[in-house]
């Protein structure tokens, strides 16, 4: 295709684009009917977020979403926001602000394609089936020239997939990468069968963990769909507050925005709960994809030992049996993910640096964490909780 077909256009809500073209781009596995394979760039969750006043004005988040236009139609899109510090992105890039800054320049703002406030890896590049290429390259190639129209300091792609991650390689971005951990299904047919290929160690551990937080003195309930009623966001809000409060200083997301995700999103999400006496104690919410299920908050109201790990893993787990997922993603950081069947993959981020000399520094630097990062997944792999005879079971993840 000719490339200087290709029209870039900047839009400033999702409503400018709309949800048939976004979608179209997002998730067209599910134009049809069925799940989107990843939840986070649907046109509902990410207008949401901007419904909800979560990002824009005042948040850090500006929306400057990217589409790419062959003959008319829209080929491609990208969720892209002007950030004025470098908040709820997981990929941590505060010292080369400070390097930067502290040598006469102005990181902020930057432009940053990414799912705000989620650290999931997926595609960042939209593109409509048939258009991965040239989309792809179209977007990437637009967002550096709006950065450098703009005389930003620099553009930044996270969490996206290893392809995208290559793909920005060769158009000369540089690639960072980090770490997660996930849970995958080896056609268990059920939580038994999981745990006989742990090592006995381990395996006796997680029963005992289990059996503790069962006994905290109520019931667990798995809530999704229209079981899910508007009196549990209060509870959901209630924890998201009080670990948002104690993680990041102040939560990222609004309460509108679980308002708006029970009327627009509560399909997609499962919410586990521990009532006790008629009132949640503690809670997971979820996000369930095609073939993953998605760990995003947890919280409490008062500490039962274990209850964290029973709600937000080995439940994720059992449900996903259950619905015959191939995985369960559990967020960044953690190595205590580790003994509870979570193993480490890599994550992927592409960078793009306007200083020529600064861009060599963070190039150095980006290099040596790559081997760096490398080098622990295939330590902490080592010291899973796998017998010997499944230590196979990490494949990569993309």
């Amino acid at each position: 295709m000719d490339g200087a077909r290709i029209e870039i256009d900047l839009h400033d809500s999702l409503a400018a684009i709309g949800a048939r073209d976004w979608d179209a781009c997002a998730c067209p596995e599910a134009v049809a009917g069925g799940r989107a394979a990843d939840p986070f760039t649907t046109y509902r969750f990410l207008n949401a977020l901007e419904d909800s006043g979560s990002v824009g004005p005042g948040s850090g988040w500006r929306p400057h979403h990217l589409s790419a236009r062959l003959d008319g139609e829209i080929i491609a899109c990208a969720p892209l926001y002007a950030k004025s510090h470098s908040q709820g992105e997981y990929v941590f890039d505060h010292s080369w602000a400070h390097a930067y800054e502290r040598a006469g320049g102005r990181y902020y703002p930057k432009l940053q394609i990414a799912v705000p406030f989620t650290p999931v890896t997926g595609r960042r590049l939209l593109t409509r089936p048939g258009h991965e290429t040239t989309g792809a390259s179209a977007l990437l190639r637009g967002a550096a020239q709006v950065a450098a129209d703009n005389r930003l300091s620099s553009m930044h792609l996270t969490f996206c997939t290893a392809t995208e991650a290559e793909a920005g390689r060769r158009l000369g971005l540089l690639h960072r990468t980090g770490q997660q951990f996930l849970w995958q299904n080896r056609d268990y047919g059920d939580f038994d069968g999981f745990l006989a290929t742990l090592s006995s160690r381990k395996r006796k551990n997680i029963r005992k963990e289990r059996a503790v937080a069962q006994a905290f003195g109520g019931e667990i309930v798995t809530l999704t769909g229209d079981q899910i009623r508007p009196h549990h966001w209060d509870a959901v809000w209630a924890f998201y507050q009080d670990t948002g409060a104690r993680k990041w200083g102040q939560p990222y997301l609004t309460r509108g925005f679980f308002e708006i995700a029970h009327d627009r999103l509560r399909d997609d999400i499962l919410l586990v709960l521990a009532i006790d006496d008629g009132r949640p104690v503690a809670g997971a919410m979820n996000m369930i994809g095609r073939d993953a299920l998605f760990g995003r908050y947890w919280g409490c109201r008062a500490h039962h030992p274990c209850l964290h790990f029973e709600l937000c893993y080995y439940q994720a787990i059992d449900w996903a049996i259950a619905q015959g997922l191939a995985r369960v993603e559990a967020g960044a950081q953690g190595e205590h993910k580790l003994a509870r069947g979570y193993l480490p993959v890599a994550t992927h981020s592409l960078h793009w640096i306007a200083d020529p000399g600064f861009a060599e520094a963070v190039a150095e630097f980006v290099e040596a964490e790559r081997n760096a990062v490398a080098e622990e997944i295939e330590v902490l792999t080592g010291w899973g909780p796998f017998r010997k005879d499944n230590r196979d079971i990490r494949e990569e993840h993309q």
